[in-house]
């Protein structure tokens, strides 16, 4: 959604720009042209890879532009842009895992091609997919299932995985998916049934509910302390969006943003701008994206 994302920025020549989420850098891509001369990047990603693939495409879509990276997770960089002494203009969060992650099999994210059973964002974290299926109680593992993967047939699935477990280990992500499979039928509308135990999993492994919420927390504890004039790293009049992909994304934004308009901020109208019929064609993800979009107040 780029020309959406860019209305609901708004950048400007000077401004500094942070991408919680940079992936391969396409909407700070954009965004870099907007804030020549003399403007700021900051490339914020969980995944070196793409952090390795965004900063270069950033530099050359506007070399006048000042471009920093920072590998880690986005619910730390509130605390960073204080240490580098960053106020921020505009921010963005995109949710939704990029496309490099979710075509390599090795990464472990899709069943549509076998690899290791991984679905690390950050690959320096202590525990895969495959360690979380290995370890996990099975009641637990049906609560993340029906929590996390809204499934309603999250015990048939965690009592098939278990079992299989105990027989084999589940280290590829063919092996997960046919278990899954054997434990309920077809989902609606023809969706793999193995889809929503994969985003539970993926969830519970990266802590992505968590670092959300921790994000939001921080963006309205800024706008607390901006209404005060103590603000330290979102400017006056900063624009924050997040773009999200499934319900248990956009809910906690939704909250967020309604408290924050209790604090003095203006939501951007309509309340959430999702992708054109067009876009949808040519990117399928892109049809359960919502925008959402909220202007701190100038003082």
């Amino acid at each position: 959604m780029p020309a959406e994302v860019l209305a609901a920025l708004r950048p400007a020549p000077e401004q500094t720009y942070v991408d919680a989420t940079a992936g391969l850098g396409g909407h700070a891509s954009l965004v870099a042209p907007r804030i020549v001369p003399r403007g700021t990047i900051l490339l914020n990603d969980a995944d070196p890879s793409n952090l390795a693939r965004a900063g270069p495409a950033v530099r050359a879509a506007a070399p006048e532009v000042r471009v920093l990276t920072r590998q880690g997770n986005f619910a730390e960089l509130p605390h960073v842009l204080r240490g580098m002494g960053i106020r921020a203009d505009m921010l963005l969060a995109d949710l939704g895992f990029a496309s490099s992650q979710v075509d390599d099999p090795s990464r472990g994210f899709s069943f549509s091609r076998d690899g290791p059973l991984d679905m690390r964002l950050d690959p320096t974290l202590p525990m895969s997919a495959a360690d979380l299926v290995a370890s996990i109680p099975e009641s637990e593992l049906a609560r993340l299932i029906e929590e996390f993967g809204e499934d309603r047939h999250a015990r048939r699935i965690a009592r098939k995985v278990v079992q299989a477990r105990a027989r084999s280990p589940i280290v590829t992500t063919a092996a997960l998916a046919e278990v899954v499979r054997s434990a309920c039928p077809p989902g609606a509308g023809g969706i793999d049934p193995a889809t929503r135990t994969f985003q539970a999993i993926r969830i519970a492994v990266n802590d992505e509910l968590g670092s959300l919420e921790a994000l939001l927390g921080h963006i309205e504890r800024e706008a607390e302390q901006l209404a005060s004039g103590t603000g330290r790293w979102l400017a006056p009049g900063a624009r924050v969006a997040f773009l999200t992909f499934h319900s248990l994304e956009d809910r906690p934004v939704k909250r967020s943003f309604q408290r924050l308009q209790a604090l003095g901020c203006t939501l951007h109208d309509p309340a959430f701008v999702a992708a054109t019929p067009e876009e949808v064609a040519r990117n399928a993800r892109s049809r359960s994206a919502k925008l959402r979009s909220v202007t701190f107040p100038m003082k």
